[in-house]
């Protein structure tokens, strides 16, 4: 299967193939003039909207299913090149097409360019679950030149449908040039037709949404989104109106970006870790050969990490990776077919509304495989071995190494900020400036009892003392015992083996071991500074004293201030000095024991530790690649929305997940990985900042257990932002995930497998989003709300999520929509994700579009089955097989679709009915080969 993007420049209609397969409009819509200049380029976008009268069928009792072929003929190449196609219209002469033509403004468009337009009628549908097989007719074609249809009257032509040899009439075609942000309001005008619910109108399309179209919105957005893609629908709605659909779809250079810089983040922090590991110092000879052990290991991953990083940054063309790539080793931390998917609507008697989908490929590790599950099952399964397996190392549980991690992440992020605020402290005394020897005693003050507190641990204690056992030397007259961390103040029991030493939860105490040592080291910086403190108190209460002196005798005054500013510095300077070197012991000592926590970490789980912490970070390089692209959206579109605003850094922003993975199989490791990398991205805070420059790509600090993305703003889209969100407040993630498995392989796991781990996530994360309501209606007004949006909606939209997840019913996708509304009427953040973000992830994202147009914008009933074929035809995607010959007579296309495949309902109705049809297809295969 070809990509989307391939071919996009040059021939777009080659690069139309089922990769994604919904069409969404290009941001570029948003700002477009038509001008026509002869031998100039027409660098705009505008669609066309055809329709036809009077169609002659070869018999006359034939009912015409037809659907236009929009070629385009490029004066300096004279070379046919076949573009887009429309829908199919079933059952009239007179067929109105609902899906327009839409040219984007990079297509190269002149005014001697032609337009070829060529009519078929579809003799025989036969739609299967895998493939469609289509016989197309020709009926006739017509050509025309851009030029005339821009210099024409109401910019409208009607043009004469005639057969190949140019002799026959067989009909007329109405051309109508759509330039984007022209409207025409009004009744939808009835035409009558053979079929009996066409009531078709040529309309023009509507204007783009006020806060939307502000150029300055454009650069930021252009940095993180590429290659778009547009499609133009009009639907009536049940009061004989017309809305306008317009779809966006658009690749993101975020599928790249963020995993390149989350990787070079990998491997400054490994560099980190190992140069802490070998900065241990002199270690007992089994300790010193674990570290040798682990320290190779962790090279061997740092150089993958280093080569993975080298291969993307050789990457060229497309920005995505399509689903043919998912196993390819060098692309593995790349989110797959990551894409916005945007409807954006706009209803006679409604206000404009915006509907975003963030489309993906499920995260995991597909590279790795699945052969004993996902992550999910290889944590606790390697959690189990190392707790209850004897190693010779000492065990700290996954808390007790996270907060090894923290300590040491605290240690690099303090220590220079207390060191620079010392030396502007020296700095203020020097110059004799009593308010700015205030401001930096205040943030050294605040800095120094931030960097006490993190020692104020009891890990630091027991590592201490392990590290002191591990010392050449040192005798342990006491044997090593497990047991639980509750139990570090109980008596050692002897072992039956004393000259091994054994893994354990806390650390003995050894005789010869000074506990109070490090008491004393931790506190003397405590000391240090309230001396500090003390002594500019003096300094400032004397220049206080002076100064009242000077008032009485000006001539003693200014001698005294001569040398003031000299006595202050030497004063302060011995002071600081302590300080610095308390800290410094400090650091060391701390250091070097919490690098002996992540030392048994790595040693209990040789390489098993390493693989699974690839795993887990090409899991979640792929997910926060997803999560940066939704926030990024969201908070272009919400800037003038300010209780979104308000709602983002009080509260936090929702991030719903909708999986359509089965339980099945490979797929259910799928779910695993996903289901962990998805629940990682609570440790991610966003950052909004302004610009400084004109790269507007997002910027990512920090380390494994704790990111901070900062995304930047022009400086007119950072102005709109709250107070709290300028000043730098930390935004907080709520990542949700609800899945329900919708093909084949979820039927044979309902029946003959085993569900219960889509039940434990879908339960698990009913609770996070349940914890995100509460923090919601506690923190926010009542009235942050759209007004159609009640609080009595939105609990009883929870409580029927909540028994519909107790109910525990086959294929339950009330559980899908239910999730995804109440995650609308939340301000939140959708995703979509099926294994490769093709044919479940466009079936799904298809259908909750004609549900929204239909309960939310009054789509007419009997149009919304149309309306879900337009989203989801092929045929509204392009071209033709390039082989097929459209005058010659029947055309065939066999290919598969991937946005009609087997039917959803099918699969939701009757899965007997599916059980056949595996049968039937099997069989019919075997036949076909034999």
């Amino acid at each position: 299967m070809k990509d989307l993007r391939e071919g996009y420049q040059g021939n777009i209609a080659q690069g139309r193939s089922q990769e994604v397969n919904i069409f969404l409009p290009s941001l570029c819509l948003l700002h477009t003039q038509l001008v026509c200049v002869v031998a100039e380029l027409f660098y705009f976008s505008f669609v066309l909207s055809p329709a036809c009268k009077g169609l002659v069928a070869a018999t006359r009792d034939r009912k015409l299913n037809t659907f236009i072929q929009v070629s385009v003929v490029h004066p300096a190449e004279h070379i046919l090149t076949r573009y887009s196609s429309t829908e199919i219209v079933e059952g009239t002469r007179d067929p109105l097409f609902l899906t327009g033509v839409t040219f984007p403004p990079e297509y190269p468009i002149y005014e001697e360019t032609k337009i070829k337009l060529t009519v078929y009628d579809v003799k025989d549908k036969s739609q299967g679950t895998v493939s469609i097989l289509l016989h197309f007719f020709f009926l006739g074609c017509t050509t025309f030149r851009v030029g005339d249809l821009v210099k024409s009257k109401e910019q409208q032509l009607t043009l004469t449908l005639r057969t190949s040899d140019g002799g026959k009439t067989v009909g007329t075609i109405e051309v109508n040039l759509v330039k984007m942000g022209e409207f025409e309001d009004g009744e939808m005008g009835h035409i009558t037709t053979d079929a009996q619910d066409q009531k078709c109108a040529l309309v023009r399309e509507c204007t783009t949404p006020e806060g939307l179209s502000g150029k300055d919105n454009l650069p930021s957005l252009n940095a993180v989104l590429k290659n778009p893609i547009c499609k133009l629908y009009r639907f009536p709605t049940s009061d004989n109106k017309w809305m306008r659909i317009r779809e966006q779809m658009a690749e993101t250079t975020l599928s790249f970006h963020v995993p390149k810089e989350l990787i070079n983040l990998h491997i400054k922090e490994d560099m980190r870790r190992n140069q802490e590991l070998k900065d241990l110092g002199e270690l007992a000879p089994h300790w010193d050969n674990m570290r040798k052990s682990v320290i190779a290991h962790c090279d061997q991953m740092l150089s993958m990490y280093q080569d993975t990083l080298a291969e993307l940054g050789k990457h060229t063309g497309s920005s995505f990776k399509s689903s043919c790539s998912k196993g390819e080793k060098t692309l593995e931390f790349i989110p797959i077919n990551l894409h916005l998917q945007r409807m954006h609507v706009h209803s006679p008697r409604l206000k404009d509304a915006l509907y975003d989908v963030i489309t993906v490929g499920a995260p995991a590790a597909h590279f790795q495989g699945f052969k004993n599950g996902g992550l999910r099952k290889l944590l606790s399964k390697f959690e189990a071995e190392r707790r209850n397996t004897g190693y010779q190392c000492i065990y700290y549980s996954p808390e007790n190494t996270a907060k090894a991690k923290e300590v040491l992440s605290n240690i690099n992020h303090l220590q220079p900020l207390i060191s620079s605020h010392a030396d502007l402290l020296l700095n203020s005394a020097s110059q004799h400036s009593p308010d700015s020897l205030k401001n930096s005693l205040k943030m050294l003050s605040e800095k120094t009892e931030l960097f006490v507190h993190a020692f104020k641990d009891q890990l630091v204690r027991s590592a201490l003392l392990a590290l002191y056992t591990a010392r050449p030397g040192c005798v342990i007259k006491k044997p090593a015992v497990p047991r639980n961390s509750a139990e570090e103040g109980d008596d050692l029991k002897h072992q039956d083996h004393p000259s091994q030493i054994k893994r354990q939860d806390s650390i003995p105490h050894h005789s010869e071991y000074d506990e109070e040592e490090w008491d004393r080291v931790w506190a003397n910086v405590g000391k240090s500074l309230n001396c500090v403190i003390a002594m500019v108190d003096r300094l400032l209460e004397k220049d206080s004293s002076k100064i009242k002196e000077g008032e009485n005798d000006p001539s003693a005054a200014d001698c005294k201030v001569l040398h003031a500013g000299g006595d202050w510095y030497e004063q302060l300077y011995p002071l600081v000095i302590t300080l610095k070197d308390c800290m410094g012991e400090v650091v060391t000592r701390a250091k070097q024991s919490m690098a002996f926590v992540l030392l048994q970490e790595l040693a209990c789980g040789l390489p098993q530790c390493l693989m699974l912490t690839l795993r887990r970070d090409i899991v979640f390089s792929q997910a926060l690649a997803g999560l940066v692209c939704g926030f990024i959206i969201k908070l272009h579109t919400s800037l003038h929305d300010q209780g979104f605003l308000q709602q983002l850094h009080t509260v936090g922003l929702l991030v719903q997940y909708e999986g359509l993975l089965s339980t099945y199989s490979e797929e259910a490791g799928m779910l695993e990985d996903m289901a962990v990398g998805i629940s990682d991205l609570q440790k991610v805070m966003f950052k909004v900042i302004e610009a400084k420059s004109e790269d507007f790509l997002p910027i990512i600090t920090g380390r494994r257990e704790h990111y901070v993305i900062e995304v930047q703003l022009p400086a007119k889209m950072f102005e709109l932002l709250p107070q709290e969100i300028k000043e730098g407040k930390l935004l907080r993630m709520y990542p949700v995930l609800f899945n329900v498995g919708i093909n084949e392989q979820q039927t044979l796991a309902e029946r003959f497998g085993d569900t219960t781990l889509q039940e434990n996530i879908n339960q698990e994360n009913l609770e996070l989003l349940k914890e995100y309501y509460n923090l919601f209606t506690e923190k926010m007004p009542p009235d942050c709300l759209p007004h159609f949006q009640e609080q009595n909606d939105l609990k009883g939209l929870l409580e029927n999520l909540h028994q519909n997840i107790q109910a525990k019913r086959r294929k339950n996708v009330e559980i899908m929509w239910l999730a995804a509304t109440i995650c609308r009427k939340l301000n939140g953040v959708r995703f979509t994700c099926c294994k490769s973000a093709k044919d479940r992830t466009s079936m799904s994202v298809t259908l909750e579009q004609c549900s929204i147009l239909r309960d939310e914008h009054q789509l007419h009933k009997d149009f919304f089955i149309r309306a879900l074929d337009c989203m989801r035809s092929r045929q509204t995607q392009g071209a033709l097989n390039e082989s097929d010959d459209p005058e010659t007579g029947c055309l065939t296309d066999n290919k598969p679709t991937s946005r009609h495949f087997y039917p959803v309902a099918l699969l939701l109705v009757s899965s007997h009915l599916l059980v056949v049809w595996l049968i039937l297809s099997l069989a019919l295969l075997l036949a076909k080969y034999q």
